[in-house]
């Protein structure tokens, strides 16, 4: 089949790969030249895992190519995937000005030759869906007013589920497939669209292996409406989940309880599952926080005040600057110290500093008259370009930035840290204090090392009894520590 996408963005960058590997004819459409020129060289202007290889075998398998205009492209097309922004205004509603523009510009370029889909691919709000088939109308009318009646098309809400790191993996080995539409026929269409995937006909790239047993992903068809609503949905649970792991969190620590042992045990029943229960400095990105602000706007525009989406948002803010807190609570003073941060992204596996507790954390001790270092070992390019005004130290590794600091606070959980020598790194800070962001180290061996550690939720009264669990527990017991 012939695909436009609109957006060379994170979403449609990776959706336009995977259609064409899938062996559609994608073309994928962005007004920003510099970008549209670095993706036809094959170099991706974002940092995903494995995303370069996929593209080079999407040119291979059904061939994909990136343009600045959209009327060529759109005028062979069967599906037109609308992938741009819908970033947060100040009040928390979406700015949808580059949905309007596309859903216009779509509108202007089509002719009759046939019967197209309309694809919201954009989280958009709720009612977006008569929103973008009204513009497209409306560019239809302006642009081609004796043809309007034989024009033909219709609009779809196919949300991601993407994350970041794991984009490729999420894209090409979905938990679903969401489909909203109110024609058989736009179904249909897009059934077929999806029919590689749905039924996983198509050869995994050696770099991205089918899980076992997967033979058919699932299928959701819905109404416009319900599907804009599942994407916020989901994405508001996953961060409430979160909250509460926090939340637990903070409880733990008061009572003497290890948060992880709490979220463990939990986790193990199939009503509630392990993902998304762990405790730290909170959750970022661009999703959660504008999705969940997206919502309670919606909801507030027909007289509902969601309390509980209010809480998942405030503890998260207060979460971060707990950090701040516990170094407080070890250095009394932050003025003049040196805080070395491991970790600027806001999640292992991607540049993405948007809504990044590091950025925060950075701001506020630079505000108290602390110095502040950094590493991450993707990240630190987009922050110097996106943030030139932050006066962070950067460091070359996880060494340097620890030297003669007086604490190292973990904030990103990169497998790189999980492998530091913390002995040899606590030998060369003037005071050897970790604040683990993620609980990413066991608070015991951190001691042991010769680090003053402190986690979020776990304390070393709870640790220290659990390491002394028995190593080989009854096969009847499930083993969390």
């Amino acid at each position: 089949m012939r695909v436009t996408v609109i957006g060379a963005g994170y979403v449609g960058t990776v959706t336009g790969a995977c259609m064409a590997y899938f062996g559609h004819v994608v073309t994928v459409v962005d007004t920003d030249g510099a970008k549209v020129a670095k993706l036809a060289k094959g170099e991706t202007p974002i940092y995903e895992p494995h995303l370069p290889e996929l593209l080079k075998d999407a040119k291979a398998r059904g061939g994909i190519d990136f343009r600045c205009d959209l009327s060529d492209a759109l005028a062979e097309s069967d599906v037109i995937f609308i992938a741009v922004g819908t970033p947060p205004l100040a009040n928390g509603e979406a700015n949808l000005a580059d949905l309007e523009a596309a859903a216009h510009n779509i509108g202007a370029a089509m002719d009759s030759t046939r019967f197209r889909v309309v694809v919201n691919k954009s989280t958009v709000p709720v009612g977006c869906g008569n929103l973008v088939e009204a513009l497209v109308r409306e560019g239809i009318r302006e642009a081609h007013p004796s043809a309007e009646s034989t024009i033909r098309f219709a609009v779809a809400s196919n949300p991601e589920f993407l994350s970041e790191g794991n984009a490729l993996a999420d894209s090409l080995y979905p938990d679903r497939i969401v489909l909203g539409a109110e024609e058989q026929r736009t179904f249909e269409l897009l059934q077929q669209l999806y029919r590689p995937l749905m039924e996983q006909q198509f050869e995994a790239p050696a770099y991205l292996p089918r899980p076992s047993g997967l033979e058919r992903v699932p299928v959701i068809t819905t109404t416009l409406t319900s599907a804009e609503m599942i994407k916020y949905a989901a994405n508001s649970f996953l961060a409430t989940k979160i909250s509460f792991a926090n939340e637990m969190a903070n409880i733990c620590e008061r009572v003497g309880a290890s948060v992880k042992e709490v979220m463990a045990g939990i986790g193990l029943d199939s009503r509630i599952g392990a993902r998304f229960l762990n405790a730290g400095l909170g959750w970022g990105g661009s999703c959660f926080g504008k999705d969940i602000n997206a919502l309670l706007h919606t909801a507030g525009e027909y007289g509902y005040r969601a309390r509980l989406l209010e809480a998942t948002l405030e503890i998260n803010r207060a979460q971060r600057l707990l950090a701040i807190q516990k170094l407080q609570e070890k250095l009394f003073i932050l003025k003049g110290r040196t805080i070395a941060l491991l970790g600027l992204a806001f999640k292992p596996g991607t540049d993405d500093l948007r809504d990044a507790p590091s950025l925060l954390l950075a701001e506020r001790l630079l505000q108290m008259g602390a110095r502040v270092k950094a590493y991450d070992p993707v990240a630190m390019g987009a922050c110097r370009q996106q943030h030139p005004d932050l006066n962070v130290q950067y460091c070359s590794s996880a060494f340097e930035a620890a030297q003669d600091a007086h604490a190292l606070v973990l904030v990103t959980e990169w497998e790189e840290f999980r492998q530091l020598d913390l002995a040899h790194i606590a030998r060369v800070m003037a005071r050897a204090i970790l604040v683990d962001g993620r609980n990413l180290y066991d608070p015991v061996a951190a001691r042991q090392a010769g680090f003053d550690h402190t986690g979020f939720g776990i304390l070393l009264r709870a640790a220290s009894v659990l390491s002394r669990v028995a190593v080989e527990p009854p096969p009847e017991i499930v083993r969390v520590g």
